[in-house]
Order: C-alpha cells, then structure tokens, then sequence
C-alpha cells in the first residue's frame, strides 16, 4: 500500500500542493480569516452567549444592533479581502510585488459589483462583499494576478528615471496593467448590465458553486474529499490545503447564509459548513486524531510503558485539542504508518456522518458562527451552534474516536516496547 501511496498518490498531490493558483486561493482565503473569527465574536456577543434574557436585554438596549455592524463589518467583507489576497499571492510567486496587483483586484471587485441606491447615495450590498463573492474574489484574483505579472514581466509600464524614488516609481508603473484589467473588468460589467443578465456574482455562483456544491454539500462527497485528505497526509502533504482550496467557498458561503438566516430570525439551511468540517469533522485535526493522543495518553500512564509513549504524550496531547496535530503526524508519526492508516481515515468519516445525522434530525442546531478551528472542542461546539448539545455531541464523537483508535495505537505502543527491548539486549 505504502508503494502505490508514494508512486500513485503522492506525485499527483504534490504538483496539486506546488500549483501556483491553488497556492494563491488558500493563502487569499486564508488572509480573511482573522476577519471571519472577528465577526464570529461580535455574533456571539450580539446573541447573548445563546442565553435568550441576556441577547433580549442586549437587543432592548440597542448593543446588539451596534454587534451585528460589527459583524458586517468584518465577517462581511472576507469576499472583498480574498480578492486583495488572491491577486497579492499569485503575483509574489511571479517574483512581482503583489500589492498593486492586489489593489488593482480589490478596485476589479468593486466594479463587477452592482450598486445599490439610497436616499444617502449609492453602495455595495453587504452580500457580495462577504462569502457570497469569494467566487467572484477567485476569478478576478487569479486572473488580475496573472496578468499584472504578464504586464510587468514584459516590460508594458510606464517607467521612470532611477532618480525617481522607489514607492513613486512602483505607483506609477501600476497605472497601465491597472488601466488595462480595471477597464476590461468594466466592460464586462457593462455588457451583462446592458443585456439584463444576471452579474458576475450570479453567474459565478451558478457556474462554479453548483458543481462544487454537488460535492461539498452531501454526505458522500464530502466523504470522499474527508478520504482524500486522510490520503493526503498519510503521504506527508498537507491534504486540508490542498482539497479547503476547492471546498472553502462553498462552506464559506454556507456559513454566511446560515449567519443572515440567523440574524433574520429564519431557519439555518446548511448543515456543511468550515465550523462543521473544522470542529466536528477533524476533531483534533486530520483524520480526528484528537482520539489518538488520548489514546495515547492513556497508554502512556501506565507503569509498563514505553519511553516513547511517555515522551510523546504531553508532547501531542496538548495541541491536540487546538486541533494542532503536526507534532502527530510527524512525531508519532502517522506519516507513512500503516499502523494507524485505517483509523486515521474511518475516525472523520465516522465523525460526518454521524454529526450529519444529528444536525439533519434537528437533534443538534447548526452552525452559524465560526469560532476558529484551533478552538478545543467541547467550546467550540457550543461557539459554532449556540447550543450545549452540540458540546454534548463532540464529546460522544471524542470518545468514539478514542475507542477506534485505541486497538491501533497499543499495536504501535506494542512495537514501541520491542524496539526499546531489542535496543536494551544490543546494549
């Protein structure tokens, strides 16, 4: 198995992992990602930490109205930001500064964007602004990215006397591929507008969100990117990079609906979202191994047991539950040990399918905030929902994951001992 995994698995994951696009949509996304656990708090705070007298109180006294623009203010422009960071990113690995690439997007994005008008003047819908325009954000971001370093790279800018100093200099190279993609982007606007079709938003949403949302919003799909990944780390690649690139629109913009369905007092319609996957799914991290260390830790009290288990324990068992796993994955390792492979890939299918199941019953309420997946668990459930069933419902994942991985890992701490047995008779 390891031989297919490294001659198969592996050089197709690697080319995906050192794709210069799929590196700038992770690094973009990643980029708003302060901004989505910003808003998160303001959205807990406004609903009164799920305690109903508590957000009543801060309603009647108009804080939450103040919250929830707070919300909006950060969560509500991840859309906007991708598309700054998308570009910036792409650009760099060209060798190009980024940041006038970035602005040229983000001013790309606002003009694809149609206006709303009010008695004060005229402005952007919030929604575009936020998840709903992370399509948007990847199409202008990879594409103005691109062709600004084209522009660069060939010599198309206006340049100036080396007397001139750098950050004028920069400035004013900027003004012809800038130009060029800000008009272009425009006349694209301009034609949709004046044939009554639908904006870029729309038909980006229709194009790109309906085929990844095949994959991202039902259980077997997401099965099988939750596989991949395992996959993907057992071979010592980053699989949440690699397959969050395709899916973290989707969810993200799942997140965001939930979140205004919530704030209009409607029923949440998504069950997949990034709180979901990060807090339900990979508890513990990739291939929810927050039931490995604890397995681990537990074997490792014992007075018989190995020198490894006990070095490695304190060492994983508390970023474990941050949901860091690295010193796992690497230390134990995981990596490229068939020992724990089936685990590692049955304990987050088992975790989606069942939190699937008890979310679609109503059993436990969905997530509309996202508390940011280094949360432990147990807080993080009741972050995401509101709720202490979901609290309740991580806990019983935890300790299924634990009973799962527990055979497999005292068959490792079994081969623990006889390597440090052999070692001692060679002494």
């Amino acid at each position: 198995m390891n031989k297919f995994l490294s001659e198969k698995l592996l050089p197709v994951a690697a080319k995906m992992g050192n794709n210069k696009f799929l590196i700038a949509i992770r690094d973009g996304i990643t980029l708003a990602m302060p901004l989505i656990i910003i808003g998160s708090l303001f959205m807990i705070i406004a609903t009164g930490f799920a305690i109903p007298p508590l957000e009543a109180w801060l309603g009647e006294a108009g804080i939450a109205d103040y919250l929830w623009k707070g919300t909006d203010s950060s969560f509500g422009l991840i859309g906007l930001v991708a598309s700054f960071g998308i570009a910036y990113s792409l650009t760099k690995q060209f060798n190009v500064d980024g940041i006038p690439a970035g602005i040229v997007s983000l001013s790309s994005f606002i003009v694809v964007t149609p206006f709303i008008s009010g008695d004060s003047g005229a402005g952007m819908p919030t929604a575009f602004m936020a998840a709903q325009g992370l399509f948007v954000a990847i199409i202008l971001g990879l594409i103005n990215g691109y062709m600004y370093q084209w522009f660069i790279n060939h010599n198309i800018q206006i340049k100036l006397p080396d007397s001139v100093p750098p950050a004028v200099s920069e400035s004013f190279s900027a003004i012809l591929p800038g130009a060029a993609l800000i008009s272009g982007w425009l006349i694209v606007y301009g034609v949709l507008d004046a044939l009554g079709l639908p904006n870029l938003h729309q038909i980006a949403k229709t194009v790109l969100g309906t085929p990844l949302g095949l994959l991202g919003n039902n259980v077997a799909g997401v099965a099988i990117l939750a596989l991949c990944n395992s996959m993907f780390w057992f071979v010592g690649l980053h699989g949440g990079n690699i397959h969050a690139v395709l899916m973290e629109p989707i969810w993200l913009a799942n997140l965001g609906e939930n979140t205004a369905a919530y704030q209009a007092g409607e029923p949440l319609k998504h069950i997949f979202t990034t709180p979901f996957i990060d807090n339900f799914v990979y508890i513990g991290g990739a291939g929810a191994t927050i039931g490995l260390v604890l397995a681990l830790g537990w074997l490792a009290r014992r007075r018989n047991a190995s020198k490894q288990a006990k070095a490695l324990a304190p060492l994983t068992v508390v970023p474990g539950f941050f949901n860091i796993n690295e010193p796992t994955m690497f230390g134990m390792p995981v990596v490229l040990n068939i020992l724990l492979v089936v685990p590692f890939v049955l304990a987050p299918i088992m975790n989606l399918i069942l939190a699937y199941l008890t979310m679609a019953a109503g059993l436990v309420p969905r997530t509309y905030t996202a508390p940011g997946w280094t949360t432990p668990p147990i807080i993080s459930g009741f972050l995401a929902t509101g709720s202490l069933r979901a609290s309740l419902l991580q806990l019983v994942l935890v300790v299924l994951d634990i009973l799962l991985y527990l055979p497999f890992v005292a068959n490792v701490e079994k081969r623990f001992k006889a390597q440090e047995e052999a070692e001692n008779i060679r002494k």
